[in-house]
């Protein structure tokens, strides 16, 4: 990114518009790697305190209590879309507004009214809950203390009184993560995932394990990991369940001796520019094809088919994106 389009990217006084279709699900490397969302399904006030090799957390919760693991859907809903705006070359702003309905279908949550009430419920929990830590984003280290988003407000609201269009304030610390690029892709099927737990032990394992074959973490590290507050006997229970069902994404886990869990690989985890290589002129021809649509995730989930036909070789692989492409586009 060059300093000409961050200085654009953080202009108090831009807005950025969410409305890339199909973005790539993305995550901030520090809150995958830190505990920083509330696993409880019920209103949690704890003050959360972590340490671990000299990064400092503390969580402090509003009266509506923490931002929960599920709060963060919104978060990840805007990070995916910054980072496809600036993948493909477009200036980024701070404040986002986006539609209250695609950020509910891109998260694989319901368009009930219900579902708008927890939708706006989620943003009170998430300007509320307050950050102080000295994790490093973007290439800084700065002890401060910041809300997880600055500030939020509806726009519209339709006659049956539910919310249309909201604008969003990330806080500088999260959007100094996006335009520096820390963050990792994560599977669509992470917003199937209901309990808060597999969610986190998924993050954890996306975040250590990566291009890894395998990563193995003792149960003490992953519950200290993790932010949950069930005692150890129980958590290793859960974690047993987990080991049991296989829920997990693009990961299998298993247990070894001396209290240890391993994760391995499931199917490879493709990021945009692995395998065959795709000309500009193909992307902008697939941007044709289907306008408003993220290429670049389009892109992912052809590579992703590619690995699992086996990784054939491929004489012209910008015409089988573009066959790839075509199938979607119902052409």
């Amino acid at each position: 990114m060059s300093g000409q389009a961050v200085a654009r990217a953080q202009g108090m006084g831009d807005l950025f518009v969410c409305d890339i279709w199909g973005a790539i699900p993305k995550d901030d490397l520090a809150s995958m790697e830190h505990p920083v969302f509330s696993l409880s399904t019920r209103p949690d006030r704890r003050i959360l305190d972590y340490e671990h090799n000299g990064t400092r957390i503390t969580v402090t919760p509003s009266v509506r209590g923490l931002a929960t693991i599920h709060d963060k859907d919104i978060l990840i809903f805007c990070i995916s879309q910054l980072m496809a705006a600036l993948n493909a070359g477009r200036a980024v702003a701070r404040t986002l507004t986006l539609t209250a309905h695609d950020l509910l279908l891109a998260t694989g949550r319901e368009t009930s009214g219900d579902a708008y009430r927890r939708l706006r419920e989620a943003f009170e929990r998430l300007a509320g809950t307050r950050i102080t830590t000295n994790v490093e984003t973007g290439g800084q280290e700065v002890t401060t203390g910041f809300g997880l988003i600055e500030g939020w407000q509806i726009l519209r609201r339709s006659r049956g009184g539910r919310m249309i269009s909201v604008t969003v304030t990330l806080s500088e610390w999260l959007f100094r993560a996006v335009c520096a690029k820390s963050v990792l892709t994560l599977s669509r099927d992470y917003f199937s995932l209901r309990k808060p737990l597999e969610r986190r032990i998924y993050e954890l394992a996306r975040k250590h394990c990566g291009r890894q074959a395998e990563w193995r973490a003792s149960v003490d590290t992953l519950l200290k990991k993790s932010g949950s507050a069930s005692p150890r006997r129980v958590f290793r229970k859960m974690l047993r369940d987990m080991i049991q069902n296989q829920h997990l994404p693009d990961y299998t886990l298993h247990e070894e001796p001396g209290d240890l869990i391993r994760f391995a690989r499931r199917d490879q985890v493709i990021e945009p520019g692995q395998g065959p290589r795709i000309g500009a002129e193909a992307l902008e021809e697939a941007r044709a094809l289907m306008p408003g649509a993220d290429v670049h995730a389009l892109e992912a989930e052809w590579r992703a088919w590619w690995v699992r036909s086996g990784q054939p070789r491929l004489r012209a692989p910008g015409a089988a994106f573009l066959g790839f492409v075509k199938k979607r586009a119902g052409g």
